[in-house]
């Protein structure tokens, strides 16, 4: 898809969830960033919170955060900041979502404001769907939107090959479809937005 004269390349988010040992995010992670690439309107960051942990411990209102919160935070936070959409790369744990992801989304308000959200979601039978729904609920109350369309990988583990690629064309349309519509929102919501501040 080419970038419309004198439209400015989205810039997508895309906050890997998942943050255990042996995990299985960096290879989903890296088949959607892959999708990502090949398009020209677009710009991805990749925010891993394995890679840039925040701290678990939110201070009171009114209160002062913990030491060190500020640097942890800059880690994060301007690149959410900067975003104009969101991917959610997230795994299924006991029909939710990863505490790690829950505790960025909390220490974020702002950020999530008036911005589209889409869900790459992986893990056994259910593939994820579960934390999915929760997380829609969740977005809700943060101002943002959640989009309708999803990739969800059913038994993740065998749905990519040795060299972390799917060969399967209704994997890639479905990424393709959410994508598109993840991008009609973008535009939309920025357009607004640089029209008048959105009213939380």
């Amino acid at each position: 898809m080419s970038t419309a004269p004198g439209t400015a390349p989205l810039r997508i988010a895309v906050l890997v969830g998942s943050t255990r040992e042996g995990r299985f995010a960096p290879v989903v992670t890296r088949w959607l960033s892959g999708h990502l690439g090949q398009r020209a309107d677009l710009r991805s960051d990749i925010v891993d919170l394995a890679e840039t942990p925040l701290p678990t411990v939110l201070p009171a209102f009114g209160e002062e955060p913990p030491p060190g919160t500020t640097e942890a935070l800059a880690t994060v936070t301007p690149r959410l900041a900067a975003a104009d959409a969101f991917v959610f790369v997230t795994p299924e744990y006991n029909h939710s979502f990863p505490a790690a992801l829950k505790n960025a989304i909390d220490w974020h308000n702002t950020e999530w404001h008036g911005k589209p959200i889409a869900f790459v979601s992986y893990g056994g039978l259910s593939g994820g769907l579960r934390a999915v729904e929760q997380l829609r609920v969740v977005m809700a109350e943060l101002n943002a939107t959640t989009i309708r369309n999803t990739v969800s990988f059913h038994n993740a583990y065998g749905s990519f090959d040795a060299d972390g690629r799917v060969d399967d064309p209704a994997v890639d349309a479905a990424a393709k479809a959410m994508l598109d519509q993840l991008t009609w929102w973008a535009h939309a919501l920025r357009n607004a937005k640089s029209v008048s501040p959105y009213a939380s």
